[in-house]
């Protein structure tokens, strides 16, 4: 048995060494090469061609920010975060779960807008029958009515004012730098007066709990661990999720 282990452990090396000169016979694989430089422009064109660009990488880098901001992923997420804290579930579900989630939410509610942006504004750029600047204007518009819908007068009033705006007398006088922020304010205070509603059954629940165990006599246990699973109980057979999110779905404004 050595003897014959021996052997196979020989061939093994045999075998190897030689795919190893067979490889290194072969030419070496090129691989491309990178490069990035800065020429100079000797055309105006060339210079509005790299203002173009900035301007294009400047816009995909803030993308994520005008998804949060000008869409209704703010509301979605802050009503789902305050489920999760109500039921006391810590961790559960996952911050990955709640944000994918609410990201696709946020992608059902804003099918239609993103449908009209798509109709009116990207696909007749592509085509050429639309400059970049309409393109641009007619992409924003509804976005902006969107947002009007659900931003709330009085934030409104305040951005415009602070802003030193002269008074809109139409939706469309309204700056989108105005908009933006305004609309920030509603959904937060939206989302807190939802997440305010979740809340009351839970510490209805948790103050029973509370008043139970002291009357027991058991003050060293904590309420917490009791209160625990009927909350989990209670928002299953409510079917809590679907109606949160049919909720949430249902306070837009589209």
């Amino acid at each position: 048995m050595p003897a014959r282990r021996s052997i196979i452990i020989l061939a093994v090396l045999v075998l190897g060494a030689f795919m190893c000169g067979q490889a290194a016979a072969q030419a070496p694989i090129p691989f491309p090469k990178f490069t990035v430089g800065l020429d100079a422009a000797k055309k105006p064109q060339e210079v509005a061609l790299s203002l173009q660009i900035l301007f294009l990488m400047t816009i995909v880098s803030l993308a994520p920010s005008f998804l949060v901001l000008m869409t209704c992923f703010t509301r979605i997420v802050i009503v789902l975060a305050f489920v999760r804290n109500a039921l006391g579930t810590m961790q559960m579900p996952p911050n990955q779960v709640i944000v994918g989630f609410a990201l696709f939410l946020t992608f059902l509610v804003m099918a239609p807008i993103f449908k009209k942006i798509n109709n009116e504004a990207l696909q007749p750029y592509l085509k050429g029958t639309i400059p970049q600047t309409a393109a641009m204007d007619k992409g924003l518009k509804p976005l902006r009515e969107f947002m009007l819908k659900q931003t709330r007068e009085k934030d409104l009033a305040l951005i415009i004012k602070v802003a030193k705006v002269k008074r809109p007398r139409t939706p469309d006088d309204v700056p989108t730098y105005c908009i933006i922020p305004a609309f920030c304010m509603s959904e937060l205070k939206t989302a807190f007066e939802i997440g305010f509603a979740i809340y009351i059954p839970f510490i209805v629940i948790d103050m029973v709990i509370a008043t139970t165990l002291m009357s027991m006599g058991m003050i060293m246990l904590p309420p917490m661990l009791i209160s625990l699973p009927f909350k989990i109980l209670l928002f299953v057979m409510v079917d809590g999720w679907h109606l949160v999110v049919r909720s949430l779905l249902y306070s837009f404004k589209v």
